[in-house]
């Protein structure tokens, strides 16, 4: 016998939930990719992503995941030799420093441990060492979804203009966009980049760069750029080919066309709402599980805590049967825990993550922290009562 017959729930930090009126939208034949209404939708993409990322700046669409998002960025403003800032809070800047392993590039690390935000006194500390202006870029997340923390990037920005040094300051907004707050020009952030498969709510395969005018300075000046990733190209590109340098994207640009539409008719203030409300709800259920036992929240500032994932620690407790358990028997797949040595100092085993970005709502939430629950009691894992009512009455005083 099982629980888990029914529509199964996606309580992963990404891929995230695909709303139906994705699916249906890329259900079509394949159309004309040298004009006509394709190159109309592909073109309306463009000034809505940046309406979303809050930018006056150009917007790239890629083929790609994250990975690609990030070497893009990268091989557009910068130059063998160059010298980068990366700034750690919990695995994926790591990841971002990897795809560059064969750029001839020097990199510095501050790491600010798994447990919360970086510190931007610290990072213009470090600038003001840097008197040569070495450095040419500053790479950091906003939402680190290993550690499940959120950086605040105004206050980054505010520490580098307080010290006057003039790298580019580079956010990886790929588990943030359209989940946190985000003002690219307002916060003076350079470059972003993203990718469609989380708050995008767009099945995995395209990836974005954001570009500002600082950026755009940097790009006249490097000699990292390759036909493929190269910006002006995409941008600039005299035909609609050009733009994806090849054949489009086509099935995922009807998906983003729908995502897109149903993020600006509910309004990117509201949808970040929504996400800080449900957030709340898996917070305050964490919170009753502690009371008695060892399950606790991986950042323990709510105020520095993603409003897209939540990484949970269950101590003594292996992670991994807990998430088995709610697989096999509730049909809710939670996140694997993420651990790299030197940056998260719990094991892979005893941390699971709730993703709750994209298209989520009450129901769908209640049900992953019910599953949780239930095979908590069912594993025998010492925990607090009353989780599910903490989190319901989290939603109603929204």
């Amino acid at each position: 016998m099982t629980l888990a017959n029914g529509i199964r729930q996606l309580s992963i930090p990404g891929p995230s939930v695909l709303p139906e009126a994705v699916l249906t939208a890329m259900h079509q034949p394949s159309p004309n990719i040298y004009g006509g209404d394709l190159v109309d939708l592909a073109n309306s993409l463009y000034p809505d992503l940046a309406r979303v990322a809050r930018t006056a700046g150009d917007a790239i669409i890629y083929i790609g995941n994250g990975h690609a998002a990030w070497e893009a960025c990268l091989c557009n403003t910068l130059s063998r030799g160059d010298h980068v800032l990366a700034l750690l809070t919990g695995r994926f800047t790591l990841g971002w420093m990897d795809v560059a392993d064969n750029f001839d590039l020097n990199f510095d690390t501050i790491d600010f441990g798994n447990r919360g935000p970086l510190d931007p006194e610290q990072v213009a500390d470090a600038l003001r060492q840097d008197s040569k202006h070495k450095i040419k870029a500053i790479l950091v997340v906003q939402t680190d979804t290993a550690s499940s923390v959120r950086n605040d990037i105004k206050a980054l920005r505010q520490a580098i203009d307080r010290v006057g040094h003039p790298a580019l300051l580079m956010v990886d907004c790929i588990a943030s966009l359209a989940c946190e707050p985000f003002e690219m020009d307002d916060w003076g952030v350079d470059v972003t980049v993203a990718a469609c498969q989380k708050g995008l709510m767009t099945p995995a395969g395209l990836a974005f760069n954001f570009i500002g005018k600082r950026a755009w300075e940097a790009y006249k000046r490097a000699d990292l750029k390759t036909g493929y990733w190269d910006w002006d190209r995409r941008v600039n590109g005299k035909i609609f080919y050009q733009k994806f340098c090849g054949t489009p994207p086509s099935h995922h640009l009807f998906g983003l066309r729908k995502a897109l539409d149903m993020l600006l008719e509910e309004g990117i203030e509201a949808v970040w709402q929504r996400h800080t409300v449900l957030a709340s709800a898996v917070w305050a259920a964490v919170d009753r599980w502690q009371t008695d036992g060892s399950i606790s929240c991986n950042i323990i500032d709510p105020s520095h805590r993603s409003t897209a994932v939540t990484a949970i620690r269950t101590g003594d407790n292996n992670a991994t049967n807990l998430r088995a358990w709610c697989e096999q028997e509730a049909g809710v797949t939670l996140g694997v825990g993420l651990a790299l040595d030197g940056v998260l100092d719990t094991q892979p085993e005893n941390l699971f993550r709730i993703g709750h970005m994209g298209h989520l709502n009450v129901p769908m939430i209640m049900g992953t922290l019910g599953a949780v629950d239930a095979a908590m009691k069912a594993l025998g894992y010492s925990h607090g009562d009353g989780a599910l009512e903490a989190a319901a009455r989290a939603l109603s005083n929204s």
